[in-house]
């Protein structure tokens, strides 16, 4: 029913020794930082949906002009690729947090069904980049009639 985990009191010591060996390398240039997690992560989050004529995808980017986003379409691949750039830094201003995700970006979706590339279109309004997706005429759903015998 319960089940006993041996403690072991030593492990939490090996940790901080690897967080102050991180923290000393990099504060007297021994390693580069390392970056957060939200820097190596930072992708736009992505909503698709599936109609019988198209699939529709819808990313969030906002803060970004259309110039700085770039949509490819290959086979049943969907990438959306791009950076958000930091605002400069001034005298006058001094952050207190930085929240918010900057770099480079490249989000890779697989479509579910196959699309005609040529007649795929997208919008991007209120920091949501839409975009349409026609499926091919074999990747639409088709009736079969029954035979009766």
């Amino acid at each position: 029913m319960w089940d006993l985990i041996q403690w072991d009191p030593f492990q939490e010591l090996t940790s901080f020794k690897k967080e102050m060996e991180r923290l000393f390398d990099t504060t007297f240039g021994r390693l580069p930082a390392r970056k957060t997690l939200a820097q190596e992560l930072w992708a736009p989050l992505v909503d698709m949906e599936e109609t019988k004529d198209e699939v529709i995808v819808k990313a969030e980017i906002p803060g970004m002009k259309k110039e700085e986003i770039k949509i490819s379409v290959s086979r049943n691949t969907l990438a959306i690729t791009g950076e958000r750039r930091h605002e400069a830094e001034t005298k006058d201003k001094t952050f207190h947090r930085i929240e918010r995700s900057y770099g480079k970006f490249q989000r890779i979706i697989s479509l579910p069904a196959g699309v005609v590339s040529g007649k795929a279109k997208a919008t991007y309004e209120g920091g949501v980049l839409t975009i349409k997706l026609p499926k091919s005429e074999e990747a639409k759903p088709k009736e079969i009639a029954i035979e009766v015998k």
